[in-house]
């Protein structure tokens, strides 16, 4: 009890992304151009997603809910970092340790299970065209991204509160740039291999299963593609999937890194550029990848700018 108790009475420290660097000033101003870059990238897509009649489908619906978790994952992680490098040091409190650790888990999962969403909608759309209508109703969406953030919350709760359970009554030093569940983990002094193993077996619910279905209906679709008697609708959703599976590949890509793979096989180094991975670049480059490989998107985007330029004249 004693153990548990000087970990919530402690702050933890951060060792931070730049420790191992020689060119701090420089990594530093990339890490907060690409921040800035996302977080304006995915807010004028969902502007633009909100003021164009013509993107109020199932298919923006989601894409708009999967740049407000990118929003989420940035912020989260990304701020706290910058603070901590321009004022020179990394503590953090245990409550401020705490919510980044649940809201985290929460995007990250919500995120994961949205990605599956989107390729059963794609699926349905190419290979169900008729039925699209029904199968994917204003309704059935909703309940799609409910369910995604009731499981981000959930996973998140669980995650949080069994992490900071165990007592870290020795160094409080974070090799990480943000509070994360396995690198808190390896500087607990309690056995935790019992929960390492949950976790990582967690990542077959959490992960594979997803990532299933992905599969799977990327399979179909790829099928209804070739099966195509116009080139320019099969160009057009190769396009649309192609985007929906590098944005699958940057995710869970690092995701599985992370939360499969056992702490003993990667480094803290490696932790840290993997988790850069889905806290910045992932986020920066989906608006990116969305709206430059997506012509809907960028009419849209013309139309709000010219609708904006009329205005002001």
């Amino acid at each position: 009890m004693g153990d548990v108790n000087q970990s919530v009475a402690s702050d933890f420290i951060l060792v931070g992304l730049f420790s191992r660097s020689g060119s701090h000033q420089l990594l530093f101003s990339l890490v907060a151009a690409m921040f800035i870059m996302g977080l304006l990238g995915n807010t004028v897509l969902l502007f633009v997603i909100r003021m164009d009649s013509r993107l109020h489908t199932p298919m923006y619906f989601l894409l708009s809910q999967l740049s407000l978790f990118d929003v989420g994952l940035s912020l989260v992680t990304i701020p706290k970092m910058a603070s901590d490098f321009l004022q020179g040091e990394g503590s953090i409190s245990f409550g401020g340790c705490a919510a980044q650790i649940f809201f985290l888990t929460l995007m990250g999962v919500a995120e994961g299970i949205l990605l599956a969403l989107m390729s059963y909608d794609r699926y349905v759309a190419v290979c169900h065209p008729l039925q699209y209508p029904v199968l994917m109703r204003r309704q059935v969406c909703l309940v799609m991204v409910g369910s995604s953030w009731l499981a981000g919350v959930l996973n998140a709760s669980v995650q949080t509160s069994i992490t900071l359970h165990f007592p870290y009554c020795a160094s409080r030093t974070v090799d990480h740039f943000f509070c994360e569940v396995p690198a808190l983990l390896k500087i607990s002094c309690a056995d935790t291999s019992a929960y390492e193993l949950a976790l990582s077996t967690s990542g077959v619910l959490i992960l594979v299963l997803p990532l299933s279905l992905i599969a799977s209906s990327y399979g179909h679709v790829l099928g209804a593609v070739l099966r195509m008697s116009s080139e320019e609708a099969r160009n057009k959703t190769f396009t649309t999937c192609c985007s929906h599976i590098t944005v699958v590949g940057l995710f869970y890509g690092a995701a599985v890194f992370m939360y499969m793979v056992p702490g003993a096989y990667h480094s803290p180094y490696q932790d840290n550029v993997v988790s850069l991975f889905y806290s910045l670049v992932s986020p920066t480059l989906n608006p990116l990848i969305y709206s430059l490989r997506n012509r809907e998107v960028r009419m849209a985007l013309v139309k709000v700018l010219s609708r904006a330029g009329l205005r002001s004249k």
